[in-house]
């Protein structure tokens, strides 16, 4: 809890939120908790923040992707479709009811907006903040499949057929991009493992 608590109120005072935060801290906390979830859960959080503490340096609005790692799925559905959308908007509307610049509110919203990962990414700290989301796919072996299984379980109520078909199709998506990562820091220490989990995973 302490580290989640540091990087939180480094990001909210970085970003010049009013006060602590702590109410939206606890209500951010328990949305990572919440029963449905298997893989977005608090781990995959402590993963993204810890990644992130690897690669501060990158940022150009550190405090930013920082708060966007806190919100990229604070809201999750397993069978919704506006996980993204919600979760941004939420952040957004959040940061200016505490004050925050509006321009620096809509790039966390934008940044969030992100990890729909319908496209490749340009800006730096989208780049950043993608290739941290997408750090799973580079862990090792051991970790990599623990995550296929949390996946499966979120969702339980797929049949297994489907499941394992629009799985695939996810998976080689990635695999088929020229590269998974779009910075040197991911790129240099994950690129390689990725692609070799990625394909374990999708000739089987």
């Amino acid at each position: 809890m302490d580290s989640f608590f540091l990087s939180w109120q480094r990001a909210w005072a970085g970003i010049g939120a009013a006060g602590e935060g702590g109410a939206l801290f606890a209500q951010l906390m328990a949305a990572y908790a919440e029963p449905q979830r298997h893989y977005h859960t608090q781990q995959h959080l402590g993963e993204c923040l810890s990644a992130f503490d690897g690669a501060l340096a990158l940022a150009e609005h550190p405090a930013e992707v920082e708060i966007a790692l806190w919100f990229h799925d604070a809201v999750y559905d397993v069978k919704g479709h506006d996980n993204e959308q919600c979760s941004a908007d939420w952040a957004r509307d959040a940061l200016r009811d505490a004050g925050v610049d509006t321009g620096s509110a809509q790039r966390v919203h934008d940044l969030v907006m992100a990890t729909r990962h319908t496209a490749v990414p340009s800006a730096q700290d989208e780049r950043l903040l993608v290739d941290i989301d997408l750090s799973i796919l580079g862990a090792e072996r051991a970790r990599f499949d623990e995550y296929e299984q949390q996946i499966r379980r979120e969702y339980a109520y797929v049949p297994g057929f489907l499941f394992r078909r629009k799985r695939r199709e996810i998976l080689k998506g990635f695999l088929d991009r020229p590269a998974i990562y779009s910075t040197p820091h991911f790129h240099d220490r994950l690129e390689a493992r990725a692609r070799d989990n990625l394909r374990r995973v999708t000739e089987a």
